[in-house]
């Protein structure tokens, strides 16, 4: 499947184009099996050597590091019909999510029809709807649609310390292993997952270690009476939001007891109104005094940082957990926003049609099962438009107009990140409503060794 890199099948009629998706991480791949299993044609475009994405720590620029894990549990987070080994951990490290991928992508055959070393420079909309891709080698290639899917953490947010450090300052989408931190007093800025990672990795290796957040946050234990908190959240029973967030934040402040007593300020907010950090280690490092707590950062001059509490602390290194920019390059002119571009149900373009894109959602749970029914939305909606059905029609009158209110009953804080910002459940029991009303599937088919009785493997 797929065009020719040099003049592609631009001499053809348009609606005989095939779908390009780019990348090749988990949401590349969740794509090329639902065009697959519905015999669309596609190209499937990966700027690495291998399949993976951001998981494959090897794969340059990605943010992996050595000790990251998955943030919400093997049982929930799997793709539909390939779920992760019973072997695996309840949080899996990045290199078992790493062979979980690639076993998925061998499952389903996408790995062969992978044109792998080839970067997308840049996209183009010709007056007939069709997209020219050009690639980084001159190569180009004409298609009728393109998903893009080539991640959201390639490109760090790095804002700028107030006064000026002497010391080293860089953002940890280079971080890779605790080694780095050895012999040094290091300050992690941020309190997103992987800065209470990287916060616990100085705990253990630095010689002095300190945490900086600008507000208070609530912090989850990743397991609750022996089972991964996710999994009684999911099974658990359904009650209004505002009940929720007023009993689990009840249950949090008896577990956790008063946050400011390890030197964390106490939320300015209810439970879920930001993303929560889903961390058990970072508090029991507090605890133990093998990192501190400290709030924003008021200046810097030589090595010495004062925070805004008026203390002062001196280090030789300072890593920026603070997150990353949305940005597309190829594609960024067609997106209304470049951190939250306006994407009905963040998958489909409401101004271009034949543009749609997986792995722009930010929410409060596991993104494969998100990336798994968008895809097949994706798949089933173009399949309806080269039929010509009525329920096409429809559906992109509904991309144009349809803006539900996706926020579960929350509330969240007026900020960068959670301007876009959705819950979960909400998310996808609307998924699952549209996919309902148009007829179409919301998970891929068990791969066909499974569907024989047979066990795939997967490679540890």
């Amino acid at each position: 499947m797929g065009n020719a890199h040099g003049g592609g099948n631009g001499a053809g009629k348009a609606g005989e184009l095939d779908t390009c998706v780019i990348g090749a991480g988990p949401a590349g791949l969740a794509v090329a099996r639902a065009l697959r299993e519905r015999n669309l044609p596609y190209t499937h475009l990966e700027r690495h050597e291998a399949v993976g994405g951001v998981w494959d720590i090897e794969n340059p620029g990605s943010p992996m590091y050595e000790s990251a894990h998955f943030i919400s549990s093997r049982t929930l987070s799997g793709f539909g019909g390939f779920p992760m080994p019973d072997s695996y951990a309840d949080y899996p490290p990045h290199k078992d999510i790493l062979a979980y991928l690639r076993s998925f992508a061998d499952a389903y055959g996408l790995t062969g029809q992978v044109e792998f070393g080839v970067e997308v420079k840049s996209l183009q909309k010709r007056p007939d709807g069709s997209w020219l891709v050009t690639r980084s080698d001159g190569g180009h290639s004409l298609h009728r649609n393109v998903v893009m899917c080539s991640g959201s953490q390639w490109y760090p947010n790095v804002p700028d310390l107030p006064g000026e450090f002497a010391g080293e300052v860089r953002h940890t989408v280079g971080y890779r292993s605790a080694e780095e931190l050895k012999g040094k007093r290091v300050l992690v800025v941020g309190a997103g997952n992987s800065g209470c990672d990287i916060a616990c990795d100085a705990a253990r290796s630095a010689d002095h270690a300190v945490i900086s957040m600008r507000r208070g946050y609530w912090f989850i234990p990743k397991h609750v009476f022996g089972r991964p908190v996710d999994t009684l959240a999911a099974h658990g029973p359904k009650v209004p939001m505002w009940l929720e967030q007023r009993v689990l934040g009840a249950v949090l402040r008896v577990l956790n007891g008063d946050p400011r007593r390890l030197g964390l300020q106490k939320p300015d907010h209810r439970l879920f109104e930001t993303h929560p950090a889903i961390n058990s280690m970072l508090l029991h490092h507090l605890q133990h005094g093998d990192i501190h707590a400290k709030p924003g950062i008021a200046r810097v001059r030589g090595k010495s940082v004062l925070f805004t509490d008026g203390t002062r602390d001196l280090f030789d290194l300072i890593l920026l957990a603070t997150g990353y920019r949305h940005r597309v390059p190829y594609a960024q002119r067609y997106l209304s926003d470049e951190q939250h571009p306006d994407l009905y149900l963040s998958a489909f373009s409401r101004e271009h049609t034949g543009l749609f894109g997986v792995g722009f959602v930010e929410t409060n749970s596991g993104a494969y099962r998100i990336f798994d029914t968008q895809a097949q939305m994706i798949a089933g909606f173009l399949q309806d438009t080269a039929r010509g059905t009525p329920a096409a029609a429809r559906f992109a009158r509904q991309i144009r107009d349809d803006r539900p209110d996706l926020t579960g009953g929350i509330s969240f804080v007026a900020s960068p990140r959670h301007q876009g910002y959705v819950h979960s459940d909400a998310l996808m029991a609307y998924l699952h409503k549209v996919i309902a009303s148009m007829g179409w599937r919301a998970q891929g088919n068990p791969p066909p060794a499974r569907r024989a009785g047979q066990e795939s493997k997967v490679a540890s």
